[in-house]
């Protein structure tokens, strides 16, 4: 109990604003002691005041806030990553808007780069929902528009798959009608391979132009090509080219058959790993030869240990001394045929005028040697055919003429007239191959060749 004076002291201040008879009858009670002092008896509620509330409170108002801080933060985070993002994705729609424009122009790889984009894409876009753990219209239409894009990607690159497909097959029947024209067209062009059982050569047909080689470079107007004129087993329909810039050997391109050679779909080349003057070179029993950088020497190269082999020609000229009129520094140049392998020069003591060497392939080395009397640089271009040998001339822009033929067999030499049709006024390669009896010039940039015919006998 307490004593009323003191009481009224305590609660006066925050209680005297309650009226007394508001207390109600049962919390008051008035009466004296036994010593005659007035005494009163208050019963109030519990008034200790709720720390540990108010301590709870607080702890748990500061772990809301700083919930909501960092709640504030990551989206703060997720705003500025929803604006690369968006970016990224404008971006990507803009690539893919171009590829539906030309789909036939890309590539598989440049189809598979991008579907890893929008996989990266789809990636965090799905972290991002993770993160907010809730579903967002915005994350939604993102998500759904990547799934889009991937979709078109890959319709795409089945349509440039499918469209190749379609233009293998068209290219293949295109490829089959020029054949049958061709052979049509060449009737009486018909070859009877290996055999020398003719009178030479009677006619050329008009010239047939593939196309530009594998540089697509009018520029690279110096080089050559074909096919093996004695290849190994499994390499018969294999086609090589060789071009540059300037009359020198820098690369070679070998090709397993024709449509390869068209596609420009080598299956091993050489690319400014040789080093050769001139460009009269030739691909024979798997061996690339062509005259050796500044030297008078011949080289071969196994096309495939890729090793090369050096041979001193006695005598020869060289360093553009006596080449032909065509082109400049081509001082040896090589020659196949039914009987083999030959090289065609000049020496001073010939004093200019072509000389002829049969080679022996074994030793690389020559075997046996002619000397006409046609002046090197007055002829075009030379090739062999069943150990004869046959010179060129340009009569006009257009026209060429076989003019000269030397006899190994017979030692004899004649002047002789086969015009033919050029279809550019020069050219810097011509050759001719026993596998099928055409000649191969190369000229302007451009593969051509030519059927021979034969006079019967």
């Amino acid at each position: 109990m307490v004593p009323a004076l003191l009481l009224f002291a305590l609660l006066r201040s925050t209680l005297a604003w309650v009226p007394i008879d508001h207390w109600g009858s049962g919390n008051v009670t008035a009466g004296a002691d036994e010593n005659g002092q007035c005494v009163c008896k208050v019963f109030l509620p519990d008034t200790s005041f709720p720390g540990d509330k108010v301590e709870l409170l607080q702890k748990t108002s500061m772990e809301l806030s700083q919930k909501v801080e960092l709640g504030l933060s990551k989206l703060e985070l997720y705003e500025s990553k929803l604006v690369i993002y968006a970016q990224k994705l404008v971006n990507l729609t803009v690539r893919v808007e171009i590829m539906q424009g030309r789909p036939d122009q890309y590539t598989e790889l440049e189809f598979e780069l991008l579907r890893i984009e929008l996989q990266q894409m789809e990636a965090l876009v799905t972290q991002l929902r993770q993160s907010v753990n809730s579903s967002s219209p915005i994350f939604d239409l993102l998500y759904v528009e990547i799934q889009n894009m991937t979709s078109v990607v890959n319709q795409l690159e089945r349509y440039d798959k499918n469209n190749l497909l379609v233009m293998q097959h068209e290219f293949t029947k295109l490829q089959k009608k020029l054949e049958d024209c061709q052979k049509w067209h060449d009737e009486s062009f018909k070859p009877d391979i290996g055999s020398c059982n003719h009178g030479g050569i009677s006619n050329i047909s008009m010239p047939y132009i593939v196309q530009l080689g594998a540089h697509v470079n009018e520029g690279y107007l110096y080089g050559g090509w074909g096919r093996d004129s004695k290849p190994k087993p499994g390499f018969e329909d294999m086609y090589w080219y060789s071009g540059y810039t300037s009359p020198y050997t820098y690369n070679l391109y070998l090709y397993s058959d024709y449509t390869n050679l068209l596609l420009r779909n080598q299956f091993k080349y050489f690319d400014n790993t040789l080093k050769g003057n001139g460009i009269n070179n030739i691909m024979h029993g798997n061996y690339y030869y062509y005259n050796c950088y500044n030297t008078g020497n011949l080289c071969r190269m196994n096309a495939t240990t890729f090793v090369v082999e050096t041979r001193v020609l006695p005598d020869a000229a060289w360093n553009n001394r006596f080449s032909y009129s065509s082109a400049t520094y081509q001082d040896f140049d090589f020659a196949a045929d039914e009987n083999g392998l030959w090289v065609i020069y000049a020496t001073e003591a010939s004093k200019g005028n072509m000389v002829l060497s049969k080679m022996n392939v074994d030793a690389f080395s020559a075997q046996q040697t002619w000397v006409t009397n046609v002046f090197r640089r007055r002829v075009s271009n030379a090739f062999m055919v069943c150990g004869v040998l046959y010179a060129t001339r340009q009569i006009n822009l257009n026209i060429e003429e076989i003019f000269y033929k030397y006899d190994t067999k017979t030692g004899k030499e004649s002047y002789i007239s086969i015009p033919f049709n050029k279809q550019y006024e020069g050219f810097v390669y011509l050759d001719y191959n026993p596998a099928d009896q055409r000649l191969y010039m190369y000229s302007k940039g451009y593969y051509i060749y030519y059927n021979v015919k034969f006079e019967k006998i």
